[in-house]
Parts: structure tokens; C-alpha cells; sequence
């Protein structure tokens, strides 16, 4: 089994619905099972600052899928809940965002895969969560909790946790 890392963000819709739906299908899609989630955090946008606000969090699995197929999977599920990777604007509003951030300690510099995620330490509105769940991770020789003490967190709050569906 894997240990695999991956990054949840939207900005359009129930984005927290949309998240605990999303990885329902992340852990039946992949078979998987997470064994960590983060809290939700609202986020400042992040590239195109003309939108709303993002929701990001993170989780870990653990799947026997390849990166390739996983990241494929991922994708399914994107587009499942609406995201059309072929016509929206270059970091613009999204309802589901999933970003393959780590997969063991597998590093791959492909057209359609770069493993660890490329501009991972550039983002605290993806360190920030992952830091609650994998503080200690190291990835590409580099340790979660010190690359966030070197970034920004201004305007990344902690929402409340939303209480279990009946």
C-alpha cells in the first residue's frame, strides 16, 4: 500500500458538501482508505484573485493504485463534480480541485505527472492542512511544518468542523 497525499479546494457550490462526497468517492474509486483528513480552511484565491474565496483541505490514503492511474481516478472524480479542466480559466473558480501532492517517496518528472506536486512548498493554502495532518512527513527531503513556517498563512482561517450527516 501507498501512504498518498492529496490536496482538496473549490471555490463554487457547497464546497464542504462537495469534499465529504468527493472523498467518500476517492476512498470507493481508489480502494482506499483515508487515514487522515484535515479541517476545512477558508483561503484567499490564489493565482486569478478576481473570484471567491477557496475551501482547501487535505487528506492521506492509502491505495495500491500506481500514481498514473490514481491521478486518472482523481481526474474522474473532478469532472464528476463538474469541473471541465478544458474550458475554465487557468487557476479560476473550480467547484473540486484535487491535487496529487505525494505518493510514498516516489519522485517522477513526467509531461502529465510531476511527483511531489511542483509548487507544493510555494502554497500555504495547501501546507496549512497538511500540516495538521502530516507535520512530520518529509518530502523531497523537506519537512511539511518547517516549509510552512516559511510562508505566509495571512488570510487562512480554520472553519468550524461541520457536525457528522445523520
Amino acid at each position: 500500500m501507498a501512504s498518498v497525499l492529496i490536496a482538496l479546494g473549490g471555490n463554487v457550490g457547497d464546497v464542504r458538501a462537495t469534499f465529504r462526497k468527493a472523498i467518500a468517492n476517492i476512498c470507493g474509486m481508489t480502494q482506499g482508505s483515508l487515514v487522515a483528513r484535515s479541517s476545512d480552511y477558508v483561503t484567499p484565491p490564489w493565482g486569478d484573485k478576481q473570484q471567491p474565496p477557496f475551501v482547501n483541505a487535505c487528506i492521506e490514503i492509502e491505495t495500491r493504485l500506481d500514481p498514473h492511474t490514481l491521478l486518472a481516478t482523481l481526474h474522474k472524480i473532478e469532472k464528476k463534480f463538474g469541473r471541465d479542466r478544458a474550458h475554465e480559466r487557468h487557476w479560476g473558480p473550480r467547484p473540486l480541485d484535487l491535487d496529487l501532492l505525494a505518493y510514498d517517496d516516489v519522485r517522477l518528472t513526467r509531461r502529465e505527472l510531476t511527483m511531489p506536486h511542483p509548487r507544493l512548498f510555494e502554497r500555504a493554502f495547501v501546507l496549512v492542512p497538511l500540516a495538521e495532518i502530516a507535520p512530520d512527513r518529509i518530502i523531497a527531503g523537506r519537512r511539511v511544518r518547517d516549509e510552512l513556517a516559511k510562508l505566509s498563512t495571512d488570510g487562512i482561517e480554520r472553519l468550524p468542523d461541520l457536525p457528522d450527516p445523520a
